[in-house]
């Protein structure tokens, strides 16, 4: 994807169309290529070179944008982080990544100081609408860049973000997506929805942006000139007020998100009837449940996808038209998808493996973890973990996953990292975590406890030391103490059974 020239031409022949519409703010793509540039001459001018990592750590904000198209400018690598995270998990991301600055929303429970000092290559913290002694001012570089500076275009295979997808607060998952791959998710999109994607269209997005899920709104945006409406965190009424206000023609949520929305007694007041198509993508759905919101837009195309940041969602999409719900679709003709045994081998239609992925969209690897890309990666494929089956008319269906992965609401949560925290606490003796049923969530955290001799610790007490820990996604909904927990036969902690509970 060759942002320079996208940005250039979106400003010549789309000067004064809206790009993104943000509350009360209106941000056309003259203004997003002005201020992507000024921040990237200014960002260059504090020492940001080609290949070097900046960190990110904003609400949905319009800055989140320009941010990433200045990195991209450069050709630097983006470091997206999830504005949720505590300061134990961001000093994680920013050390390993060797971040060397961080543009970052304040936070109270933040010391600025700790942050420079604890992630080795930090420079530069570059604050967002606030004024620091000391630290740098987004709005100041914003004005004072220069909004016509030159730019090369960078190569295919540079590096152009490192997504941190779990274990912030053990050992750090950066998956590497390069420039070549920034463009896979517009092309998967157009072809998914037939082209039926343009510079007419109206898109809403309340997905985070520190993940691909809200990633792909900046990046269709810019490809297809669409508008854009943001909104900074999902207020399920003031979701589908924007809905109807903006006559949003649609927009891709997880499921707990749908279920939401359909909680609302307002709900069936709103006119929908501008969606054209809607995409659920995240957490085990409830047919069902889409079913009922499909009945209240019924001109609009009700999809089914899944991928993984991994492998650039969308990756297989159910086609529309299609009324099989419960299907996550097919791959786009690039992408091959198989489902192998144990063994590595491909199984028949209707047996269930794991899903595997082949093409140019998938990831080269992790960050610093060349044993981890060895054991994901294998003659090719992308062992994504998840279990899977296709049916006879070559529909993929997902049953299960393989790894020790929660996923709460679309977010992704790693058993073994939620264990490390808890085992944090002075009295605990022994933590298990598992994925329990969650209806709204599809799944979420359960924690099984044990101990040490004659300590005490309440579950309230433990959830708020979790929450220096851990983001809130990742804290256990459910806690089970207990003076010892179940073993197998190697003296580890048998979570089969502990998942029979």
């Amino acid at each position: 994807m060759d942002i320079v020239k996208i940005l250039q031409d979106n400003a010549k022949n789309l000067s004064e169309k809206s790009a993104v519409i943000f509350k009360d703010q209106v941000v056309t793509f003259k203004d997003l290529k002005n201020s992507s540039f000024s921040l990237a001459d200014s960002l260059r001018k504090i020492g940001i070179k080609p290949g070097d990592r900046v960190a990110i750590y904003l609400p949905n904000w319009p800055e989140y944008i320009y941010s990433y198209l200045a990195i991209w400018l450069i050709g630097a690598t983006a470091v997206p982080l999830d504005f949720m995270l505590t300061e134990d998990e961001l000093v994680s991301c920013l050390s390993h990544s060797e971040a060397k600055a961080l543009i970052l929303k304040n936070k109270a429970t933040l010391s600025l100081v700790n942050l420079k000092d604890k992630s080795g290559n930090l420079e530069n913290i570059i604050l967002c609408h606030e004024k620091i002694e000391g630290f740098l001012s987004l709005d100041e570089l914003l004005a004072k860049g220069q909004k016509d500076a030159q730019f090369n275009s960078p190569g295919e295979k540079d590096y152009a973000i490192i997504f941190y997808t779990s274990g912030t607060t053990g050992k750090p998952k950066g998956v590497l997506i390069n420039y070549l791959q920034l463009g896979a998710p517009p092309k998967s999109m157009a072809f998914f929805v037939n082209a039926d994607i343009s510079q007419k269209d109206t898109a809403l997005c309340a997905l985070p942006f520190s993940h691909l899920g809200g990633l792909i709104y900046i990046q269709n945006t810019i490809t297809f000139g669409l508008a854009l409406v943001l909104m900074d965190r999902f207020i399920p009424i003031e979701f589908l007020r924007n809905v109807q206000n903006h006559k949003v023609n649609f927009f891709w949520i997880v499921p707990s998100m749908y279920y939401a929305l359909l909680q609302l007694k307002e709900f069936e007041t709103f006119d929908l009837s501008h969606l054209r198509w809607m995409v659920t993508f995240g957490a085990s759905n409830s047919p069902d449940a889409l079913r009922r919101f499909h009945q209240f837009c019924p001109k609009a195309h009700l999809l089914n996808g899944w991928g993984l940041t991994e492998t650039n969602a969308p990756t297989t999409v159910l086609p529309m038209g299609s009324s099989k719900i419960e299907s996550i679709g097919r791959p786009a003709p690039w992408i091959e998808v198989k489902v192998f045994d144990d063994a590595d081998k491909e199984v028949a239609a209707g047996s269930v493996g794991e899903v595997v992925v082949k093409s140019w969209v998938v990831t080269d690897g992790y960050y610093k973890d060349a044993e981890l890309t060895a054991q994901t990666i294998r003659k090719g494929w992308f062992h994504t973990g998840d279990l899977g089956r296709f049916d006879s008319d070559g529909l993929l269906y997902i049953v299960g996953r393989k790894k020790e992965m929660i996923k709460v609401g679309g977010e992704i949560v790693f058993e073994p990292e939620v264990e490390a925290a808890i085992h944090k606490h002075p009295a605990i003796a022994e933590a298990a975590v598992v994925g329990v049923f969650d209806k709204l969530r599809g799944e979420v955290p359960k924690a099984f406890v044990a101990l040490k001799e004659s300590e005490k610790l309440s579950e309230s007490d433990l959830r708020y030391f979790l929450r220096q820990h851990l983001a809130h996604f990742k804290i256990p909904h459910y806690f089970e103490f207990s003076a010892t927990l179940p073993k197998n036969r190697t003296g580890k902690i048998d979570k089969e059974q502990l998942r029979k509970r």
